[in-house]
Parts: structure tokens; C-alpha cells; sequence
């Protein structure tokens, strides 16, 4: 298990934010939260994370401009797109985009923590 597990969560829907909070922080981990993308930038600032989750409409900007500025500020950390465009296609622009994995909404509680920790445990060994 990585030493190290900080995970921001960009989320605009409270629901959503509350759900994902709770079930990170059950499974050990550190987690920041913003609402929007300027309290995204605020906190990434302030302490750079382990994780990204990125809702990609959060309020403020889209997704993908998120994503390219948090890149210029730290390239190496993984950011996961928690979205709920599931179409066709959807998956591979966010890949394409920046994203380094997607997970569609409604999270599958069952298996959520576990993509997130996959990719914590990848951070930790690069």
C-alpha cells in the first residue's frame, strides 16, 4: 500500500461529493474536496495531491482545461475522469484528453475504491 494517499475530489454535486468523500476516507485516505475550478487550483496550490478525481462539468470551466492546467503543475500525478458521459466515445476523449482513467457515474460502490487504489499503487511505484 502506498504511503502516500491524498486525493482531491472535484465534484459540484453534494450528493456526489459526500458519497465519494465517505467511501475514500473508510478506505484510509487523506481527501481534499472543491466544488468548483477555482477552488480546485486553490487547493492543488496548497498541497499537491496523490490522486485526482475530476468531475468533467464541474462548475467553472470543462473538464479538459482542468485537467491540462493541473498537468502543467504537477505532470506526473494521476487524474481519473468521474463523469457521467458514458457515451460512445466519451472514455477515449477524456483518455485522449489527459485523463489517465475514467470512471462513470453512478459509481459502482463495490468496485470504486478499488479502481482508485489501482491507481495510487501505480503512482507509488513510477
Amino acid at each position: 500500500m502506498p504511503e502516500s494517499r491524498r486525493v482531491l475530489v472535484v465534484e459540484d454535486n453534494e450528493q456526489n461529493l459526500e458519497l465519494v468523500e465517505f467511501l475514500l476516507e473508510e478506505a484510509g485516505m487523506d481527501v481534499r474536496r472543491a466544488m468548483d475550478a477555482e477552488a480546485a487550483l486553490a487547493e492543488f496550490s496548497r498541497e499537491v495531491p496523490d490522486l485526482v478525481l475530476l468531475d468533467m462539468d464541474v462548475a467553472g470551466t470543462d473538464g479538459l482545461s482542468l485537467v491540462a492546467e493541473f498537468r502543467t503543475r504537477a505532470a506526473g500525478k494521476p487524474i481519473l475522469a468521474l463523469t457521467a458521459h458514458a457515451m460512445r466515445g466519451d472514455r477515449e476523449r477524456f483518455l485522449q484528453g489527459g485523463c489517465d482513467g475514467y470512471i462513470a457515474k453512478p459509481i459502482n460502490v463495490a468496485t470504486f475504491v478499488v479502481e482508485v487504489e489501482k491507481y495510487l499503487s501505480r503512482k507509488a511505484v513510477s
